[in-house]
């Protein structure tokens, strides 16, 4: 189950077995998908002499004809009308079509009705539909992931590509494991709820021959969850090596792009982080950052050794002993300068910031009560002028997480002083993650406050005392990992999808994780998979996040909110003056602004609603029935569509 050896074999197949030059040409995302996994070098290992973007390459018209062309595509309508163009007027010798997911029979069709001069060789489906960024964890990079956060009713047509994405993303990582799970998902969402249905649709009923593998004598586990549920994981500052560099630097698909933070050599500007790759990161990403200065200064003292006894050069075989060693040389001296780099520029981020002094209040909001002393301490670091603008919105928002059924008062004055003193604090985003992700809209023990067991693990530790104050947080995948190995996964918060349901403990889960994976639950899964559990965890989602990712997913699902808010506004306007509560006056509202008709004028029907608790019936004009209506809250205007609060129409009754 290692999902970098299994896209690594997908690429071997796709280029061992065409002998002679080649030129390797991906879409945007399959770029992501070849290049954490293969590596320049072995490319040229395999005679591949170029790589190019398909987009690029259909602007080219120079003939190439002595190249044998090797395609690695998305099976996406834009890159099916891309090799039509390109098949009409063939620049290379030979065509070789590889997809990353099923095609259709029309794109089949259209590929082969193409193909008049017979140029292409083979057309293969090879599932590697997503990014293995390392060997138990994969991304989708999905560039849209703020749509989790919206109710379909937003955006249905958005909200469905990123249904299909994941869908196709899941499936692909199932067929290149060739596995069929059986599946749960997050009670609370809709969204995981959605996925893991049409997911179960694709491997039980429209590809289920595909599907179709040698039965297990317990099938895998497929767990669907929603990253509302833990939204503090991506909010907190990270303190081990792998997760501290995307919080503070950023990596995607396995590379640092250095040049935000300074000016470097040329060499230095990207660099890769790959388990796969370099081993001293995969001995030491998940180590914690003091003990990370400890391992390079060792690093560092290694390499001076080598490079003393590289000086005392006498004799040609000397020379020639040097020769032989200098690729080792030149990657160990390229490994040194990496980290060496990487290291110092967190360590002066870490002392800009003063990142020390927020993650240690970070860590109690996340970790302990005492809601009396953690207000002080938020308080205080929000007048602290050294404090940025983000750390002190990040705090804010793990203090309103924590107490927000507890201390409304203290919460509006942090609100209120967020506002003053942040001047990119946008308005009401604090407000909006409560609405999207409060403790009503949560599946599982978030603070460990609600089940006896989490209760008592808490205070055995509380007890116990913490190894470091910084690391102390474990996400809450850690506690639903636990409850799988134990078999206390609950049924009633993770309902299985269908008939297929699981008797025993399974050997081999995947989580999914909507809204996107961290690095901090990635550490969790390796610890795990580590431990001698019996169960094997890979970890899953739709992109991977940081707290900068994270808070701007936020931002992009508000400004779309308040955008359908107001488009909402303007039909509400144009259709009150038709509204009545059956004497003839306008229907009016909490507010004493008219109430939304959800529908045209055909024929007059009457409507039972609710409303604040009072029950009325309505008169008004409306075509056929329909059984699901929806009048929306009026008294909070930007965000009505997201107010958990409000009571409205469910049902329609007609007379």
């Amino acid at each position: 189950m290692v999902l970098v050896s299994a896209v690594r074999d997908y690429v071997n197949r796709m280029l061992q077995d065409i002998s002679g030059m080649k030129v390797l040409i991906l879409d945007s995302q399959t770029v992501s998908i070849v290049s954490v996994v293969y590596s320049q070098s072995e490319l040229l290992q395999k005679e591949v002499f170029l790589v190019e973007l398909i987009d690029s390459i259909s602007k080219s018209k120079e003939s190439m004809s002595h190249l044998k062309a090797v395609y690695f595509l998305r099976p996406t309508s834009e890159n099916i009308q891309y090799m039509r163009r390109q098949l009409s007027n063939p620049r290379f010798g030979e065509y070789h079509l590889f997809f990353s997911n099923m095609l259709k029979d029309t794109q089949i069709h259209l590929l082969a009705d193409s193909d008049e001069q017979e140029v292409v060789q083979q057309v293969q489906e090879f599932y590697a539909d997503f990014i293995a960024i390392d060997p138990y964890h994969f991304t989708l990079n999905m560039p849209s992931n703020h749509y989790y956060i919206l109710p379909a009713v937003v955006d249905p047509s958005n909200l469905q590509h990123f249904c299909d994405r994941a869908v196709d993303g899941i499936g692909a990582v199932f067929l290149a494991l060739k596995r069929r799970p059986i599946i749960r998902y997050s009670r609370t969402s809709d969204i995981a709820k959605r996925i893991a249905h049409e997911t179960a649709k694709l491997m039980y009923q429209q590809e289920s021959g595909l599907f179709d593998f040698r039965r297990m004598e317990m099938s895998p586990l497929l767990l669907i969850v929603d990253r509302r549920d833990d939204p503090v994981t991506p909010l907190l500052n990270q303190w081990t090596y792998q997760a501290m560099v995307h919080e503070l630097i950023g990596i995607q698909d396995n590379k640092v792009d250095l040049r935000s933070i300074g000016k470097f050599p040329k060499d230095q500007q990207e660099v890769v982080l790959s388990s796969e790759q370099d081993a001293f990161f995969k001995a030491n990403m998940y180590e914690n950052f003091g003990d990370i200065g400890m391992n390079i200064k060792r690093m560092v003292d290694d390499f001076q050794q080598v490079a003393k006894s590289n000086q005392n050069i006498q004799t040609i075989e000397d020379m020639a002993k040097f020769v032989d060693n200098y690729p080792e040389y030149r990657k160990m001296h390229g490994n040194v300068s990496k980290h060496v780099t990487l290291v110092t520029e967190m360590s002066k981020i870490v002392e800009e910031r003063k990142l020390m002094l927020v993650s240690e209040t970070e860590q109690e909001l996340a970790c302990n009560g005492g809601q009396v002393a953690a207000f002080e301490a938020v308080n205080n670091l929000l007048n602290n002028e050294s404090i940025s603008d983000i750390d002190r919105l990040r705090l804010v928002m793990l203090y309103a997480l924590r107490y927000e059924k507890e201390s409304s008062v203290q919460l509006m004055q942090l609100f209120n002083k967020l506002a003053s003193r942040s001047a990119k604090y946008k308005p009401g985003l604090v407000q909006f993650l409560l609405k999207q992700a409060g403790v009503d809209k949560r599946t599982g023990d978030l603070y460990g406050n609600r089940d006896f067991l989490n209760i008592a693990r808490n205070m055995a530790r509380g007890l116990k005392g913490v190894e470091n104050v910084y690391t102390q947080h474990q996400p809450l995948l850690f506690q639903t990992m636990e409850s799988i190995i134990k078999g206390r996964l609950r049924d009633v918060d993770y309902p299985y999808v269908g008939n297929h349901f699981q008797q025993g403990r399974p050997q081999e889960v995947i989580i999914f994780i909507v809204g996107g994976t961290t690095y901090e639950e990635s550490r969790s899964v390796a610890q795990l998979n580590a431990s001698s559990s019996g169960i094997r965890f890979i970890l899953g989602g739709t992109a991977v996040l940081n707290s900068k990712r994270f808070l701007k997913d936020l931002e992009e699902a508000q400004g779309i909110a308040r955008t359908n808010a107001n488009s909402y506004e303007k039909v509400r306007l144009d259709k009150s003056a038709h509204e009545t509560d059956g004497s003839g006056s306008p229907l009016q509202g909490k507010s004493g602004r008219p109430h939304i008709s959800p529908t045209t004028s055909v024929g007059r029907k009457k409507f039972q609603i609710v409303v604040n608790g009072k029950r009325s019936s309505i008169s008004k004009t409306q075509p056929q029935p329909q059984p699901q209506l929806q009048i929306l809250k009026l008294d909070n205007w930007e965000e009505r569509l997201f107010d958990p609060s409000f009571c409205v129409v469910t049902k329609s009754f007609f007379e």
